[in-house]
């Protein structure tokens, strides 16, 4: 019986995390098909440049506009590196677009607090510095030459947003066909996600309802001296997110687990940073750039991570912006009531409803869409790139 109750209270946590977060994230889709629709792919790539501050800088801007699918995310950031972008702003770009979007910043703010939305966003921009900096003292240019070389085996999981056609952004938004699309890649942007999100609510549940809490304690020394506490963590906290499986933002589920059970501010942030380093990953870098080089970005990657969430926990403990452990993340989650998240969810579902109907009642032409991917997948058979995503 009691494992009958465990199993019944992991589901009842799976569907407070689903019920907590589902109109933040359909807000999020929204804004991400929506940049998708007017920011079109050739404009990333004119801003990437060949790897200055400024160029650093706007791949950054241009990556937080863009999705949170850190499967798209590494698509993309192949297809402008192997296009000629600079690794620096092609990284930038990726690891930007998967720490510094909207969704994820609102899903961590109602799960687990302002203070992890700030640690994240922050944090991402702390990301790409240390990134670029390390980049820059060990810049292996004959293992990037090779990379960019590198003759592809297999497919990639991404895909292609509808872009509509226009001068401007606002010349764009205004034409009729613009709704049309929003709602194209809106329902792409869940076709990839869904399968992560799912995951990331049902393994967050299970390991709430099944893993004591001083089995977490224990994992990131919560009794250590914060002179060891911390490096720890920071190091710790990569690699339970390589392990996991779980990216993109369906592993903010898994986060607040952490965090309930008793893991360092910085530990959490650690494993939030490494949705890109997570085992599936690693195979898709190697089958873009070979193993030397998907070897050497999670080497670059890991230490990146692990750098920026040490640098984050010192930097909120030092101003006292730490939160408390007092809150009782599994009480809140298996909490409902007729309040804001319900109204929310309310207007939002609908939101997804209608987005839904208008895709399914304007399916994508794929005639000409599998018309643009052959002639970007021959394109790319000459040079070794593949079909961006806008």
């Amino acid at each position: 019986m009691s494992y009958l109750h465990q199993i019944g209270h992991a589901l009842l946590m799976s569907l407070g995390m689903m019920w907590q977060t589902g109109w933040t994230l359909v807000l999020g889709f929204t804004v991400s098909a929506l940049l998708q629709t007017v920011v079109p792919a050739d404009k990333m790539r004119e801003a990437l440049g060949r790897g200055g501050a400024k160029d650093i800088a706007a791949a950054t801007a241009l990556g937080a506009a863009s999705s949170s699918c850190s499967y798209a995310s590494a698509a993309i950031m192949r297809t402008l590196f192997k296009k000629g972008a600079a690794l620096s702003t092609s990284l930038a770009f990726m690891f930007a677009s998967t720490n510094l979007v909207l969704e994820l910043g609102i899903i961590l703010y109602v799960l687990m607090g302002w203070q992890f939305t700030a640690g994240e966003w922050i944090g991402g921009v702390v990301l790409v510095a240390v990134m670029s900096l390390l980049l820059k003292l060990v810049y292996p240019e004959a293992l990037i030459e090779e990379a960019r070389r590198h003759e592809e085996a297999g497919s990639g999981h991404h895909h292609m947003s509808m872009t509509v056609e226009g001068d401007t952004w606002w010349e764009r938004l205004r034409k009729p066909e613009t709704r049309v699309r929003i709602a194209q890649n809106f329902a792409m942007e869940w076709s990839m996600l869904w399968k992560d999100l799912l995951i990331g609510f049902a393994v967050g549940g299970f390991l709430a309802a099944f893993v004591p809490d001083a089995w977490w304690k224990a994992m990131f020394l919560q009794d250590a001296s914060p002179w060891i506490k911390v490096p720890f963590d920071g190091l710790i906290g990569p690699v339970v997110a390589c392990l996991t499986f779980v990216c993109s933002i369906g592993n903010v589920p898994l986060a607040a687990v952490l965090w309930a059970g008793g893991a360092s501010f910085g530990g959490v942030l650690a494993f939030l940073y490494a949705d890109l380093l997570v085992l599936p990953l690693l195979d898709v870098y190697r089958r873009y750039f070979g193993w030397r080089m998907a070897a050497f970005m999670a080497g670059l990657f890991f230490a990146t991570m692990a750098l920026s969430a040490v640098v984050m926990d010192l930097a909120f403990t030092a101003l006292g912006l730490v939160p408390s452990h007092d809150v009782d993340v599994r009480a809140r989650l298996t909490t409902f009531s007729l309040n804001y998240t319900f109204w929310l969810d309310l207007a939002f579902g609908a939101l997804a409803v209608y987005l839904f109907w208008v895709n399914r009642q304007h399916p994508m032409d794929h005639g000409h869409q599998g018309h643009q991917g052959h002639d970007a997948s021959r394109d790319g058979h000459r040079r070794g790139t593949a079909p961006a995503r806008a």
